[in-house]
């Protein structure tokens, strides 16, 4: 092997080697929304928390703007259109589980009221799902149906998914106490490039978030109360630093092999031509 080999090759491994010791900032730059606290990754037994905003309420209470999807279950058409002739409903574009659906809805006005068929404005700002739920069934019950069955459905209620999951996108929080664990299932579970100690939840104000880092290599992190999802979360998986590196060894490969070929033709044609 000729001297000019010997340093071809040399150079190759070094550049190889240094990749190997990047590993974690190649990782960095396939993930989103990093924050300095991401090292505990490499240290967390179960849930670590940043900027710890306490315990949220178990049960969502409805706000001023939040959308509501009314439907009484015995009668699969009440609420399907809207030809009721009531203002203010709407047809949302929900996006769900990476798809889309039509959900016919009402909206949460300034005064904390809703405007429904039939019965008209109900105030509901403040109250739960369920205590929602509850007036409104007795409502249509008084004017309306026959002992009827309402469920009620806050369709703006949505958590994100990015990054190692079967399924990214935006989920709807259907119901009270909607764990992670559920989503993840929603989700079709997490990708075989994923690591499962790099799971993080950004909640609340966007400015100053908390961060909640979760191993989920661990079964005592299901125990945490902070994996109850909250409106607005952002879900982030990162792929391990070996899937990372591999990506990124292969783009590397993809620029070095064309050039190897023109070295080595270069190569034969000098010993060829000497």
């Amino acid at each position: 092997m000729t001297r000019y080999n010997y340093i071809s090759l040399l150079s190759f491994f070094v550049i190889i080697f240094t990749l190997i010791l990047t590993s974690c900032s190649v990782r960095k730059q396939h993930s989103l929304f990093n924050a300095p606290s991401d090292i505990v990754t490499d240290t967390i037994k179960r849930v670590y928390v940043v900027n710890d905003q306490g315990i949220s309420d178990a049960y969502y209470k409805i706000k001023i703007s939040d959308q509501l999807a009314i439907r009484n279950v015995q009668n699969p058409e009440f609420g399907a259109t809207l030809s009721t002739g009531v203002s203010g409903a709407s047809t949302n574009n929900v996006a769900a589980a990476g798809t889309s659906q039509n959900i016919l809805s009402y909206p949460v006005e300034p005064d904390g009221m809703v405007n429904l068929p039939a019965i008209g404005k109900v105030e509901v700002v403040g109250l739960t799902r369920r205590e929602a739920t509850i007036k409104i069934q007795d409502l249509y019950k008084q004017k309306l149906l026959k002992d009827p069955i309402i469920e009620l459905t806050v369709v703006n209620l949505k958590v994100t998914l990015l990054g190692e999951f079967s399924k990214q996108g935006n989920f709807l929080l259907e119901k009270d106490n909607t764990s992670l664990i559920e989503i993840i299932g929603e989700a079709g579970g997490i990708t075989k490039t994923a690591d499962p100690k790099t799971l993080k939840i950004i909640r609340g104000d966007r400015s100053h978030p908390e961060i909640i880092y979760v191993n989920l290599t661990d079964i005592n992190s299901l125990a945490s109360k902070k994996l109850v999802l909250q409106n607005n979360d952002i879900i982030v998986l990162q792929p391990t630093k070996g899937s990372a590196l591999s990506e990124k060894l292969q783009s590397f490969n993809n620029i070095v092999q064309p050039l190897l070929v023109v070295v080595n033709l270069a190569v034969l044609i000098f010993t060829v031509t000497r």
